[in-house]
């Protein structure tokens, strides 16, 4: 039996105990826990160099070590996701609706946790504090198993965390990390079926593809992030300048960073050079269609792999469509249903492009950057749902909720 099959055993027999805490006593726990961050910020510092030195002898890219970084306000930032669920409904318990039928059974649909959670994800060490503490407020257990790139950073984070909601009061065994680095612990979670009721992949395509194809524990599919800004050949030229530039370069590592530029012929003879040379000034390798490059003397050509490509760095691909249809059949082509925006001021071409097109979050006139769950007003979040069934977008406290029904009667028999 392996490390993970132990740690996810201890923590499902938390679970039962962990479901009856009431909303005080995990605000409680959420609350000792934020403060032991903000206590400790420079000890996980210290144990982030040592991922980070990793990292680079290893020679990850720029991306990945942003990704994997902590610094004093990137650990302050995930107490305050933690202390920002305190403010939040807690969602278990909630009469999700109720009814009487006719033999007068009244019949109520209560929300619950689900049990315990397992969270796979690489090289992102918030997504420990975010993960443990977005599965206390919703009465969940929790197993993380985190990239090797990461392991001192998570661990620290862990360790201090569950410690510090032991001490609050929470079951012992609640959260539990997977210290075994091996893939072969990514195989041991996926096949416990009966113990973690359900799996939630972070990270980039290969993982949650494997995760999906290989799980026997019922999996929600999160991340894969091939997102398009469309400017249509109705807008205006400062707004698709901010939109287009803000999507690829404000964090390009993220999984809700644009990767393709759709511009309308109409407008690409006036508006491509200037976005052009806007994304080049900040560093944007540009790879364009044959008609871009009409326009655009000096970038790459772009390939059909281009267009299916999540870079997370500052490459771009672009493209010159005819008109919005071709723009909407691209994006459910190639996107990968996560986020695509339109800039238009064009009221139809708007809502063509809200009904038609297939993803989690499309946005009209604003950046696809904003696909995340505190922006959304959900507190922290566990990940970004790509797939339709149980949670999709951003997913915050309901979404780590399942529900039963409460049948009440007076003796009624069929």
């Amino acid at each position: 039996m392996g490390e993970a099959t132990i740690k996810a055993k201890l923590a499902k027999k938390a679970s039962a105990e962990l479901a009856r805490l009431s909303t005080r006593e995990k605000d409680k726990v959420l609350e000792k826990m934020a403060q032991v961050l903000i206590d400790k910020w420079e000890s996980i510092v210290e144990e982030n160099i040592k991922d980070l030195d990793m990292a680079k002898k290893n020679g990850k890219s720029e991306a990945f070590i942003d990704r994997l970084m902590l610094n004093q306000d990137r650990v302050l930032a995930m107490a305050k996701g933690l202390r920002s669920l305190i403010n939040l409904n807690d969602p278990v318990g909630e009469t999700i609706g109720g009814w009487i039928r006719p033999n007068g059974m009244e019949i109520s649909q209560i929300r619950v946790p689900l049990g315990l959670v397992g969270i796979i994800y690489e090289s992102r060490p918030n997504v420990t504090a975010d993960g443990i503490g977005l599965c206390i407020k919703t009465g969940n257990a929790v197993i993380l198993r985190g990239g090797s790139d990461a392991i001192n950073s998570n661990s620290i984070i862990a360790d201090l965390m569950s410690q510090a909601a032991y001490e609050a009061g929470l079951a012992e065994g609640s959260i539990q990390l997977v210290k075994d680095t091996d893939r072969s612990s990514v195989l041991e979670l996926t096949k416990l079926n009966g113990i973690v009721d359900v799996l939630i992949p972070r990270g980039g395509p290969g993982l949650i593809k494997a995760i999906v194809e290989n799980s026997s524990v019922p999996v929600i599919e999160t991340g894969a992030g091939n997102c398009h800004v469309y400017v249509d050949g109705q807008c205006d030229h400062k707004m698709a300048l901010d939109i287009v530039v803000n999507a690829k370069v404000n964090r390009p590592g993220v999984c809700n960073a644009a990767e393709t530029l759709l511009i309308d012929r109409e407008i690409a003879p006036s508006l491509l050079p200037d976005l052009a040379s806007a994304l080049i000034e900040k560093g944007v390798e540009l790879r364009g269609c044959p008609e871009t490059l009409k326009y655009l003397k000096d970038i790459k050509p772009a390939s059909e792999e281009d267009w299916d490509e999540e870079y997370l760095s500052l490459i771009m691909a672009v493209k010159v469509v005819d008109g919005i249809d071709q723009a909407i059949d691209h994006i459910n082509r190639h996107g990968t249903g996560h986020s695509e925006a339109i800039v238009t001021s064009n009221y139809n071409n708007a809502k063509t492009f809200s009904d038609r097109v297939d993803a989690a979050a499309v946005y009209v006139n604003v950046s696809t950057r904003f696909t995340d769950g505190d922006e959304y007003g959900f507190g922290a979040e566990i990940g970004i749902s790509t797939q339709k069934l149980h949670a999709r977008g951003p997913m915050g406290l309901k979404e780590l909720t399942t529900y039963k029904y409460i049948v009440r009667g007076t003796g009624q028999i069929r």
